[in-house]
């Protein structure tokens, strides 16, 4: 069986990797064969000179192709799961007691989560030199067959001078959570410099004062890094009311195959969901049948990791998210809300990639990609810290990503002709009103505060 999905590709020359093949608006056609879910090969690479940013059909479409139909593999082929069975827990609890300790951060739990659950597969643990200054300069690890996958943002575990001295020549440390319990074994470790400033300079492309997590986490993080492979002990809970919200990939993975799903399309937002948002995930479900499919399913999910203080709080957000399903705006049948336990960067484009490999270890084919994904303000100019539009360019050339059809979010706006929100039609721009997420957020914070 194949499916064809209806695509009208637009190019410029500053998007071409190879100046000789620069095009704009040309038809292509491309195979890709269908199989079973979840074990297939991962989708063929959408390449001509670059990838191609996927346009599902609409009214003016003109080019067509085939898109194989099965979700998508794990990168490194399988996923990786760091937790303890429980048979080995008490033998391992008792190893780890002897070995010496290394205190987490808030923030180094929720990395700790993310690496345990194979949202970063093929990671292990927390990176080794190696695998950090790949991730650093490369936004990618190579795999012992060549191949590359995406991996954009370092993650990695400090640790200060009392505390490297305290580990002397020990091989493997323990990990203990804030509250003191132990987290984690970190196994074959290997200590190496923190540069500071070359890491926030490449992953921000700036080292202006301000940035969120630079403030937050590298800042006043130790001077040495700490790399290993990690065994958790237990599965990481947060007990805050929202655990059964965090669905690892493999939980994931089950719930599409219980509900049959044959496409599923993943939209992260770090605030509440708007009628804009709505229309956005209802009309690419409705695209998605229209192409052949016959049960896509939307993975709404919200960033459940630190965010900076004026973001919406996590709890506000996933009871908002809970309404919207519940009042139907979202079909609760072909939609599920999960939690995303990845801490916020702020990175822009170099970000944006880690969002979009995560959600294929999670199982899903299609990723929508909006105006400045995981942007900010600049922290001292009153202007975007990156272009707009950098983000969805750079998913739709990133290696490692060739599988993830990427989806570029529809510009949505309230239109004052039709009173309803509606795609925007520069053809009439003056009858359209734009919902600012700005403003949706500071509303949801003046009803959190009444």
């Amino acid at each position: 069986m194949s499916l064809t999905i209806e695509l009208h590709i637009t190019t410029t020359t500053h998007l071409n990797l190879n100046p000789q093949t620069a095009i704009s608006k040309r038809s292509y056609s491309i195979q890709f064969q269908s199989k079973s879910i979840y074990h297939s090969n991962p989708l063929t690479p959408l390449v001509l000179s670059h990838r191609k940013m996927c346009a599902l059909p609409s009214s003016s479409s003109k080019v067509s192709f085939t898109v194989k139909s099965s979700l998508i593999d794990p990168d490194g082929g399988s996923l990786v799961d760091l937790v303890v069975p429980e048979s080995e827990r008490a033998a391992k609890i008792s190893e780890a007691e002897a070995m010496p300790k290394v205190k987490l951060t808030k923030i180094d739990l929720e990395w700790a989560h993310v690496i345990s659950e194979g949202w970063a597969s093929p990671l292990k643990g927390f990176m080794r030199e190696d695998e950090y200054l790949q991730s650093l300069h490369f936004n990618s690890l190579r795999m012992k067959d060549g191949s590359l996958v995406n991996l954009s943002l370092p993650i990695v575990l400090s640790v200060d001078d009392e505390a490297k001295e305290r580990i002397g020549e020990s091989i493997d440390v323990a990990l203990i959570a804030p509250n003191g319990d132990l987290v984690a074994i970190l196994r074959r470790t290997e200590i190496y410099k923190h540069n500071k400033e070359e890491r926030i300079a490449r992953t921000w492309g700036t080292t202006a004062p301000g940035l969120p997590y630079v403030e937050e986490v590298i800042t006043p993080a130790g001077n040495w890094l700490i790399g290993g492979d990690l065994e958790v002990l237990k599965p990481i809970k947060y007990n805050d009311g929202l655990d059964h919200y965090r669905l690892s990939p493999h939980q994931l993975r089950r719930e599409f195959d219980r509900r049959q799903a044959d496409a599923v399309f993943a939209f992260q937002l770090r605030n509440p969901v708007h009628n804009g948002h709505a229309l956005l995930m209802n009309d690419t479900r409705r695209r998605l049948l229209e192409s052949g499919y016959k049960n896509p399913i939307l993975l709404l999910h919200p960033l459940g990791g630190f965010t900076k203080a004026d973001d919406v709080p996590l709890d506000v957000r996933m009871e908002q998210h809970s309404k919207v399903l519940e009042d139907g705006i979202l079909d609760p049948d072909t939609t599920i809300v999960a939690i995303f336990p990845s801490p916020m960067h702020y990175a822009g484009p170099t970000e944006v990639q880690w969002h979009a490999k995560a959600r294929i270890n999670a199982g899903a084919n299609f990723y929508i990609v909006g105006r400045d994904p995981a942007g900010m303000g600049h922290p001292t100019e009153k202007r975007d810290l990156y272009d707009p539009d950098h983000g969805k360019k750079v998913l739709s050339m990133a290696p490692g990503l060739e599988k993830l059809n990427i989806l570029p979010f529809r510009v949505a706006a309230y239109d004052t002709i039709e009173k309803k929100m509606a795609f925007f039609d520069p053809s009439r721009a003056k009858d359209f009103l734009f919902i600012s997420g700005t403003k949706v957020k500071l509303d949801t914070l003046k009803i959190k505060d009444i």
